[in-house]
């Protein structure tokens, strides 16, 4: 722990945020540098992560939330799900500039998870299954990505996250957790602690806040002139069906990635994080609500739950799409009571809210229980509940059952991709010595990716250092075919 409450010392790294991006950028500053590193979390260390909704079934409103905050990030109490592609979850090629440098990337967060107790089984697919999955789908207008993937779990992941927290503490590496970063620019970082407000100095910042901290991202780059722009916002809702229905799938593919276009809207639609035998969890932000799903290698339910979201860009004059979103999710908030909402996808058909009564009628039991029933209708967009709608009915011709009248739908469940970060090709920002990394930073959108970035931000510090050129980074070889041919 950083002696006193981390004042009065100097570091050649401070990297705000203990996710998959700061830990990343920890590992590779300590393995191939003698930097003095700090990495500065509002939240706790892995196992003091306990969320009390997993108990009591409801959300007590923890300051921080113990699902977003802490070491191991929002992934850090997620499913664990690893999806082996730069191109899912983010975009590698396009930040590289070089697909093969891209699928190194993965192969290398890979191996560094493998290092730390990260389960070797893949979930792959015999190459015939995915042939007949990528066929079915296309026949109903559905696009199938297939994906080689990891499923640390739940209730392993925090395992795993501690490991590699434990390693970079014997390579020297300093965490300040339970503080707040208030304010950054160039040499400083402003942080609260407790009572204690104080400035630590440094020489380089990585700002890798997270998904939680989006908004402060947001308004920080906005106050000191770092140039952002903002991106666009996955808008819809947390689908939960019987486990038996997603069951020919998920068997080969943990979580299937599916991309559709609506037929009215012509609108763009995806699966995202996929938890078989899984259990839909509330997530609590400063003024709304909202869901998000699990699943645990030990604890089972008998539905999968997936999320089915639409992709919104906003145009002049009106381009803020994360104000655009909260103002969504706090109108959900508004009619849920404080909670999310949750109705039958026949109910959102017919133009009836749901009852108590209605969703006892259901095949499915809701594993989250802390809800309200009522019309997401009255939440969300018309263009994005005709795009869920569409979008499941498309689906269904692929998975029959998913669009049946009995699926619960919870609303709202809403992915910002906050103010995307203007970087060069070493991940540092318009403000000099100043890198942006993962999903807070709008660089990436899953765990792999803002891994990924979070080594490429090291390794824009290094260079900048003159202590490595691209050319040591850059391995020979065939990534993507490395990374194909997997075993678990």
């Amino acid at each position: 722990m950083v002696s006193g409450n981390g004042s009065g010392k100097a570091y050649d790294v401070v990297i705000i945020g203990a996710g998959p991006a700061g830990l990343f950028a920890a590992y590779e500053l300590a393995e191939k540098s003698d930097f003095k590193v700090l990495v500065i979390d509002e939240g706790g260390d892995v196992d003091q992560r306990k969320c009390p909704m997993y108990e009591l079934g409801y959300c007590v409103g923890c300051q921080p939330c113990h699902i977003m905050s802490g070491v191991g990030g929002a992934g850090g109490l997620s499913d664990g799900t690893i999806n082996l592609r730069p191109d899912i979850g983010g975009d590698l090629r396009e930040l590289t500039n070089d697909e093969n440098y891209a699928w190194q990337l993965v192969w290398e967060v890979d191996q560094i998870l493998l290092r730390h107790k990260a389960p070797r089984n893949l979930f792959k697919g015999d190459p015939e299954q995915v042939k007949y999955w990528e066929q079915r789908a296309a026949q109903a207008g559905v696009k199938f990505i297939p994906i080689i993937q990891r499923h640390i779990g739940s209730d392993r992941t925090p395992e795993v996250i501690g490991d590699i927290k434990r390693y970079l503490e014997s390579k020297g590496v300093k965490f300040l957790l339970w503080t707040k970063a208030l304010e950054f620019n160039k040499g400083w970082v402003k942080v609260k602690r407790g009572k204690d407000v104080f400035e630590i100095r440094t020489r380089y910042i990585i700002v890798a806040p997270g998904r939680g901290g989006a908004d402060w991202f947001h308004d920080v780059a906005q106050k000191i002139g770092l140039k952002a722009r903002h991106g666009p916002i996955d808008v819809g809702v947390r689908v939960e069906v019987p486990a038996i229905v997603m069951e020919p799938i998920t068997s080969i593919n943990h979580d299937p990635k599916f991309h559709i276009y609506t037929d009215t809207y012509d609108d763009f639609v995806r699966t995202f994080c996929t938890n078989p035998n899984g259990f839909v969890v509330e997530e609590k932000y400063d003024s709304y609500v909202g869901v998000n799903g699990h699943s645990m290698h030990e604890k089972k339910s008998n539905n999968t739950n997936f999320a089915f979201l639409t992709r919104i860009e906003l145009t002049e004059p009106v381009e803020d799409t994360t104000a655009y979103g909260k103002s969504i999710a706090q109108l959900a908030t508004t009619i849920g009571g404080g909670k999310p909402l949750i109705q039958r996808l026949g109910d959102l058909r017919r133009g009836r809210r749901s009852t108590w009564a209605r969703i006892r009628r259901s095949d499915v039991e809701p594993t989250l229980k802390h809800v309200t029933p009522g019309d997401i209708a009255m939440a969300l967009p018309h263009r994005v509940v005709t795009n869920i709608i569409e979008g499941l009915e498309k689906l269904d011709r692929v998975l029959p059952g998913v669009a049946s009248d009995h699926t619960l739908l919870y609303a709202p469940e809403i992915k910002y991709y906050a103010m995307r970060a203007e970087v060069n090709e070493n991940l540092e920002t318009s403000i000099e010595n100043i890198f942006a990394a993962g999903d807070g930073a709008g660089l990436s959108r899953d765990i792999v990716n803002a891994a990924a970035t979070g080594l490429l931000a090291a390794r824009g510090i290094l260079k900048k250092e003159g202590l490595y050129t691209e050319k040591d980074f850059r391995k020979p070889g065939n990534w993507k075919s490395v990374v194909e041919s997997l075993n678990g």
